[in-house]
């Protein structure tokens, strides 16, 4: 079964623009008293999640009519900065992009979590989908023939364990994905976990690993400049922007036509946020999601911009999908004491 949230939620076309909330309306409307508002990032500088954090921070500001300050909290695979999030004040003025992995996936691979995801936070809306993108290192897909994703897997399958894939961290979306892979079509990649992606990439560029599965925006100038081959996406489709690498779809004769993982953002406050301040912020975030230069500016990062049709339906999305990350961790093995 597809990963790719299906419930309660719609795809903002570019044409949606039309809808935009009354600004004057969301600057009448601040939270925490209009004092300075955080956006935590649970991840490094960078990378996908932060930019896409500081393009709707500075949006929000002015539709909140308060000041919006980015702050990165990064470690433990997001669940640092998740933390931060779930201790604030619960009076809307600390938010934070929470993943998939952070919601659904976390509580089943920690033997200790800091906080309690249903009660210690609570969803305003989703934001955003994102598929990971599949490179290899040119010379290295060169070498062994790897002219296309089933080659790669077909090649795995005669040398266990000698294509190595390089992640962020053991339990990441990038983990899981290489985990279930390996399961469904009887591959055997060697996953080698990193502290961070930017170490991968630069032993994926020296030839130390093979291969990687991680979000666009780090990978591409790499694809760009001829040093990584880009195979696939972990979507069912081939993304927008990249139409003419394949998704699982194809790869149905693998035993991959039902695997897709796309790893999701949500946008999260702490729990027990009074019902009036969840819905000023849902009303506020959906007013930046509807601006056409936002859309735009987060479809070079693989990002697509998708809405929660209330908050109650992003609470609702996020218990359907616990079930599908629950098996991707036990697929996987990863624990983490």
């Amino acid at each position: 079964m597809p990963i790719a949230p299906v419930l309660n939620r719609r795809l903002l076309l570019l044409g949606s623009v039309g809808l935009i909330a009354a600004p004057g309306i969301l600057r009448a409307q601040p939270v925490a008293g209009g004092r300075t508002a955080r956006v935590i990032v649970p991840f490094p500088p960078g990378g996908a999640v932060d930019i896409t954090s500081r393009l709707f921070a500075e949006r929000l500001g002015p539709g909140l009519g308060q000041t919006v300050v980015v702050e990165n909290r990064a470690g433990a695979g997001g669940l640092i900065g998740a933390d931060a999030i779930a201790k604030s004040d619960n009076d809307g003025g600390t938010m934070g992009l929470l993943s998939a992995t952070t919601w659904c996936a976390a509580p089943f691979m920690h033997a200790r979590m800091p906080f309690d995801v249903r009660r210690d936070l609570t969803p305003i809306t989703q934001l955003t989908d994102g598929a990971l993108l599949c490179v290899v290192n040119a010379e290295t897909a060169q070498r062994n023939g790897w002219t296309d994703f089933r080659a790669l897997i077909q090649w795995s399958r005669a040398h266990p364990e000698q294509v190595r894939m390089g992640s962020s961290g053991s339990g990441t979306s990038s983990h899981l994905n290489i985990a279930a892979i390996n399961r469904f079509a009887d591959a055997k990649i060697l996953h080698v976990p990193y502290r961070g992606g930017g170490p991968a990439i630069n032993d994926l560029l020296a030839g130390t690993i093979d291969m990687m599965f991680d979000v666009m925006p780090a990978l591409m100038p790499h694809v760009e400049g001829g040093k990584f081959k880009a195979l696939a996406v972990s979507s069912a489709d081939p993304l927008p922007i990249l139409p003419n690498i394949p998704g699982m779809k194809s790869f149905a004769d693998l035993g991959l036509g039902d695997h897709a993982l796309v790893n999701w953002n949500v946008v999260s406050v702490a729990g027990g946020t009074p019902a009036p301040i969840v819905q000023r912020l849902f009303d506020a975030v959906q007013a930046v999601a509807r601006q056409r230069e936002f859309v735009e500016r987060l479809r070079p990062l693989g990002y697509t911009v998708v809405l929660s049709d209330s908050p109650a339906a992003a609470a609702a999305m996020i218990q359907t999908e616990t079930p599908r990350w629950q098996r991707l961790v036990e697929i996987s093995g990863a624990r983490i004491e």
